[in-house]
């Protein structure tokens, strides 16, 4: 608006401002002003900061921890919705295949209360791995603005990004686990009802964690949806419940080892079943234990093993996402 006034009373007057000011004594004090200014005083130091943001790397993480709790807290939509979305399909899972998990005397009664852990671990970490992306793809958005003013940088972000999954996490699989355990009727003692807890946790962190990943090496949320979903048809086919290992392949048993799924799986029905020594009424005079071990390769004894694969997995998710937020920007201007 100043221009185009300025502009017609230039046209009006038949004179240039510019050309005034510029012959003019204003001018030409203000230019020897600059001039001077812009030479430091005898003695004076360059402007310097030991560090490019205000706060240590600990305070940053703090904030944004901090940030994240509340932000997460605020959002009934993802948080609120996801644990009763949990707590419908514990229901619906326990009624489903109820008292299943206390029936081993033949190999279908194994079989049934594998598919009811196949089925809960694939239906609930999907489901996580879906519906984090949207809500990892706006707070991106927010922190490139953020990191532009300079408030912190990407590393104390997503680590909080990751951390403040973790209690959320926890109580849902607390939930859902307390409630499938009962209903389904598995043994109730404290070390295999733990280790469910312990599986199903982290399991449900590695999706989570899967799906915070997938947004973060790509563009956005929708291209994530895709990829990730071209992945859970992978995981499905080599986790070991629709083709047993030792039947497939042996140019294709590499990817099961890669596979999460697998481990789960394979963590779940070992530390339910794999120690159980009563004969199979169908099978081949074996036991439980012998059934698992020749047809699946299941072993109690790599329990330790096998629960240490599943946390670095979602150590490992958590990481390339962490390193995927600091090393990528899709910000388009």
């Amino acid at each position: 608006m100043l221009e185009v006034t300025s502009t017609a009373q230039e046209l009006s007057l038949g004179v240039d401002f510019a050309e005034i000011y510029k012959k003019s004594d204003l001018y030409r004090r203000n230019k020897a002003l600059i001039e001077d200014l812009s030479k430091p005083a005898p003695g004076a130091k360059e402007l310097y900061f030991a560090t490019q943001y205000s706060q240590s790397f600990l305070t940053q993480c703090t904030a944004c921890l901090w940030k994240q709790h509340w932000s997460y807290w605020r959002n009934p939509p993802y948080t609120a919705v996801r644990f009763l979305f949990t707590t419908v399909i514990a229901l619906m899972f326990g009624t489903v295949f109820w008292d299943l998990g206390s029936k081993t005397k033949t190999i279908q009664d194994l079989s049934n209360a594998m598919g009811s852990m196949y089925a809960a671990v694939l239906f609930l970490g999907i489901q996580n791995a879906s519906s984090v992306q949207p809500v990892v793809a706006v707070e991106r958005t927010v922190f490139y603005r953020e990191r532009a003013a300079g408030m912190y940088s990407a590393m104390p972000y997503a680590i909080a990004q990751v951390v403040i999954e973790i209690p959320y996490i926890f109580v849902q699989a607390c939930v859902y686990g307390l409630i499938v355990y009962a209903m389904i009727g598995f043994e109730w003692t404290v070390a295999k009802f733990f280790w469910y807890l312990f599986f199903m946790f982290f399991t449900l962190l590695y999706f989570t964690f899967y799906g915070m990943m997938a947004v973060a090496v790509t563009p956005n949320h929708y291209i994530a949806a895709i990829v990730s979903a071209a992945f859970y048809g992978i995981w499905n086919l080599f986790s070991g419940f629709i083709i047993p290992r030792p039947s497939m392949p042996i140019w294709w048993r590499w990817y099961y080892w890669i596979c999460p799924v697998s481990w789960t799986l394979y963590g779940l029905v070992v530390s339910q079943f794999g120690d159980l020594t009563h004969m199979l009424e169908d099978g081949d005079n074996e036991t439980v234990e012998q059934y698992l071990r020749n047809f699946f390769d299941f072993r109690h004894d790599y329990l330790g093993l096998v629960a240490a694969v599943i946390v670095s997995f979602a150590v490992l998710f958590g990481a390339i996402f962490t390193v995927s937020i600091k090393m990528f920007n899709f910000q388009r201007r």
